[in-house]
């Protein structure tokens, strides 16, 4: 029997968050919408077992080789699964409030402040139409670079490596902010664990 993947469970309380993300969404979105990235990945996967035994990064990294049939409902669930998967350790509460060290240095190399790097973010977050994510992330040459993709797309498929990631689908913030993204953008700015982000850039590197 291949093992599946399965939905994390979250390490903070559903209103952990809040104000900046309330105990509703957080239940909503991990609890129904994550959980059917995960399930539809399972379903998607049937039809190729071989992939199971790989992480959800390895197969991203290779969606060419995923069968055709199955390409689609392996990107979207599959980066569904890996993006929030991330999320919620990079909103998992109690680390350092702002980068530090090695990342804090590569930051203002890459960007020139760390000001300047949330506005590029911010702006990346705010303009991508639609529903998609905005990425701090390592490039193949080691660089860093912020940009958004598009649905549950994945850094991961450009052998990108991502450290830090918002969800910017309505999902993630609609009931709190309606329309107002930029709201809930400047909020995330105030949960975001960095020392888990400097231990993703750690091992990135």
């Amino acid at each position: 029997m291949n093992k599946v993947f399965e939905l994390p469970q979250l390490k903070f309380a559903f209103d952990a968050l809040e104000p900046a993300i309330d105990a509703r969404t957080m239940e909503i979105h991990h609890g129904k919408h994550h959980a059917a990235y995960v399930a539809n990945l399972n379903k998607a996967l049937e039809a190729s077992p071989e992939f199971f035994s790989m992480p959800i990064e390895d197969i991203l990294k290779g969606i060419n080789t995923v069968p055709e049939t199955i390409r689609t409902a392996v990107r979207n669930n599959g980066g569904g699964h890996a993006n929030h998967s991330l999320f919620w350790d990079v909103l998992n509460p109690g680390g350092k409030s702002a980068p530090s060290g090695a990342l804090l240095k590569a930051i203002e190399s890459a960007f020139g402040s760390t000001d300047a790097f949330m506005e590029k973010f911010t702006a990346a977050a705010t303009t991508r139409f639609g529903s998609g994510w905005a990425w701090l992330v390592l490039d193949g040459q080691k660089q860093l670079q912020v940009y958004s993709t598009a649905n549950q797309d994945s850094p991961y498929m450009d052998h990108h490596i991502p450290i830090l990631g918002l969800d910017v689908w309505e999902h993630a913030y609609y009931l709190n902010y309606q329309n107002r993204r930029p709201d809930y953008i400047k909020a995330f700015w105030s949960v975001v664990n960095w020392s888990f982000v400097e231990q993703q850039y750690e091992k990135a590197r």
